[in-house]
């Protein structure tokens, strides 16, 4: 009689850890959607962003500053602040947060 509670404490035990394993990948799912989707989902689009890039393009820098692109290269952009036109500063292109396309008026 003492044999039958014992295999009743084991086989609760093995449901047990598997409701654990299962909350645990549910839990993983979960933060992959909420955070590491997302986040790749913004990386990609800021990637592309920065691939349509050229010279005349207004632009706003991580650190707040507006200016207007004057040179591109492969990692690095000119960008030009303000009216001076001997405020020329080289900068990451990872540094740029938007970007404003010129328009062109069509006659």
């Amino acid at each position: 009689m003492n044999a039958l509670p014992f295999l009743a404490q084991t086989t609760t035990s093995g449901g047990g850890l598997a409701l654990t394993i299962g909350y645990l990948v549910v839990m993983v799912g979960l933060f992959y959607f909420l955070a590491i989707r997302p986040q790749k989902k913004k990386q990609k689009a800021h990637d592309i962003m920065l691939t349509t890039i050229s010279a005349g393009d207004s632009v706003l820098t991580s650190s707040g500053f507006y200016g207007v692109i004057i040179d591109v290269m492969e990692e690095v952009v000119i960008v030009e602040f303000g009216n001076n036109k001997n405020c020329r500063i080289p900068m990451k292109k990872d540094a740029i947060v938007e970007i404003e396309k010129p328009e062109t008026a069509a006659n």
